[in-house]
Order: C-alpha cells, then structure tokens, then sequence
C-alpha cells in the first residue's frame, strides 16, 4: 500500500514539474514576441 501511495505521489509531482515547464516556455515565447515588436518599432 506504502509504495503505490509513494508511485502515485511521484507520479504527481512529475506531472506538476512538466505543466510548470510547458508553462514557462509559453511566457518566455510570449517575452520573445513582444521584445521583437518592440525592436521592430525602435529600428523604424
């Protein structure tokens, strides 16, 4: 019983650290985008 709880909590935990990724990577996409409008704009 111990060890399916500690599979599951574990498997949680994986979980949670691969949405928390994915979700960094779309702000930083988000930071990439607005940084080169507001490049785009400065060379204009």
């Amino acid at each position: 019983m111990m060890k399916k709880l500690l599979t599951m909590m574990a498997l949680a935990a994986w979980i949670a650290l691969l949405a928390g990724c994915n979700t960094m990577h779309g702000l930083g996409e988000d930071i990439s985008k607005g940084g080169d409008k507001i490049q785009d704009k400065a060379q204009r």
